[in-house]
């Protein structure tokens, strides 16, 4: 780490959250080297029994309506409000296995060259999603700038805030979100900003994470729709190569199908990425 003393504050939306909570907070109790300064709970209001264990735990939290959530605006209060030298955001369905998952997220983040990082995601099931992980958390970390974007194109803003880190003071300087409510994609959006300030971005592999999904075909079409949406209204982004990126991940997906032989597969394979294009279509209308 540049600064053995840097201070993290953890900021991490929940909602309906009862079944990961527990698991959650005990991993991020066990993270080693690295001095958490607050874990910022924003519990959304919901019908299940999140909010009697934080009590039951003596666990802080701050409780908001359902109306007033925002994936966007709701963590950048947070982040607003932190006087941690660095903020993480994660997501209450990730499963942390290694006590130095948050010690290699944060150790190279400082406020001049490298001032956000990404862990790796797995997942735990062997469906699909498998291979778009792979696809976008390969097992070697790199370091993105702005030279590149001729290169990587759209994938120079690659960035998710399932298991991110960014400098704090970074963040208010960009004004972070800006203060706009964005339904999906914030941290592309606030990865735009870092990259084209002219400060780097980490992918760091050896920061693991497992966040594991198994969609229908339908909440694949609103969540690429929501996706669209997002492009539609972010506009600059097309010119990275938007249809391309999605090209590239249909592409790479079939040939591990075929590598692996899970020939059972491709029974799926067609509706998921139909699914996804006709979303993003839609989306963008």
């Amino acid at each position: 780490m540049k600064n053995q003393n840097i201070s993290v504050d953890i900021i991490c939306p929940l909602y309906n959250a009862f079944v990961y909570i527990d698991n959650l907070h005990k991993s991020l109790l066990k993270q080693k080297k690295v001095k958490i300064n607050k874990i910022r709970y924003v519990l959304t209001e919901g019908k299940d029994n999140t909010e009697d264990y934080l009590k039951q735990n003596k666990i802080d939290y701050k409780k908001i309506k359902k109306e007033d959530f925002s994936h966007s605006l709701t963590r950048e209060k947070e982040a607003m409000d932190s006087n941690a030298n660095v903020i993480v955001f994660i997501t209450q369905d990730v499963v942390i296995e290694d006590e130095l998952w948050l010690y290699n997220l944060v150790k190279d983040i400082d406020d001049k060259d490298i001032v956000a990082a990404y862990s790796r995601q797995l997942t735990k099931y062997n469906n699909l999603e498998k291979y778009t992980r792979e696809s976008n958390y390969p097992d070697k970390s790199i370091i993105k700038s702005k030279k590149d974007i001729e290169k990587l194109g759209l994938k120079t803003f690659f960035f998710s805030d399932a298991s991110s880190s960014i400098s704090t003071k970074v963040f208010k300087k960009l004004n972070g979100y800006d203060n706009k409510k964005l339904p999906i994609n914030e941290d592309m959006y606030i990865a735009y900003k870092i990259i084209m300030s002219d400060y780097k971005i980490k992918y760091c592999s050896d920061s693991v994470v497992y966040h594991s999904h198994n969609f229908t075909l339908k909440e694949i079409y609103n969540r690429y729709k929501l996706t669209g949406m997002f492009f539609k209204e972010n506009n600059y982004l097309d010119q990275f190569g938007t249809t391309g990126s999605g090209a590239t991940l249909a592409k790479y997906v079939l040939k591990r199908i075929f590598q692996e032989r899970r020939f059972s597969l491709l029974f799926r394979y067609p509706f998921d990425m139909a699914a996804r294009f006709l979303g993003m279509k839609v989306g963008k209308m």
